[in-house]
């Protein structure tokens, strides 16, 4: 019976090594998506393993670039509250995930987003940068990353920023002067150069990060 077991326990190793060294061999397809004349006021994306690139749109659509695999998709909706949900969804066996990943660009999703026209925009992915170039919300902007950057430049807020970062590191520059927002920041492993708190703003600015610093310019 200890013979046995031994022989089981080799074959089991021996198997889930060979299915470390594959790829989850499925095939991706370039896929685009246009908002047209559809209302949208809020963007939620959710995401695994992707990285999330938003700049502005050039017009009042929104545009989103992408690959789809057989196994693993993005499902877009809108909602009849006008929130655009962009999921990442997964039809896989549990052999599926043991295995390589996709390559970097296939793992990448870019969206362009009309500015100023936008009230609220949610983004969470994992091991994966968060990018926002150039835009401005009317409400809220929150972004969360779990292994990567949150890289945000020339962002504007009506309300709300909150930016959260594990493993990674939060910098860019926000539209605004110092006074115009209370400021809420938690570092753990790393620098940071905001003050962990600051109030008498009519806006608030959190950040949280783990493992990595916080560089946050306040600019005209």
């Amino acid at each position: 019976m200890k013979k046995l077991t031994v022989s089981f326990l080799a074959l089991v190793g021996a198997l889930v090594f060979a299915l470390s060294g594959c790829s989850n061999n499925d095939n991706f397809t370039e896929k685009s998506y246009s908002s047209g004349e559809t209302e949208i006021e809020k963007i939620i994306i959710q995401a695994t393993d992707r990285e999330v690139e938003i700049s502005a749109a050039e017009d009042n659509q929104i545009y989103i670039d992408y690959f789809d695999g057989e196994k693993e998709y993005l499902d877009i909706s809108v909602s009849e509250k006008k929130e655009l949900t962009v999921k990442l969804t997964f039809n896989k066996n549990w052999t599926d995930f043991i295995g390589t990943k996709p390559s970097a660009e296939y793992r990448k999703i870019k969206i362009a987003v009309p500015d100023n026209l936008i009230s609220t925009l949610s983004v969470n992915t994992t091991n994966g940068n968060i990018k926002v170039n150039s835009l401005s919300f009317t409400e809220n902007i929150s972004l969360d990353t779990n292994g990567g950057n949150i890289i945000c430049e020339r962002i504007s807020v009506g309300k709300s920023i909150n930016l959260v970062a594990k493993d990674g590191s939060i910098t860019g520059s926000i539209i605004g002067g110092w006074d115009d927002f209370s400021i809420s920041c938690k570092i753990k492993k790393g620098d940071c150069n905001l003050p962990l708190n600051k109030d008498y703003g009519e806006k608030l600015f959190s950040a949280d990060c783990n493992n990595g610093n916080i560089n946050i310019r306040f600019v005209n």
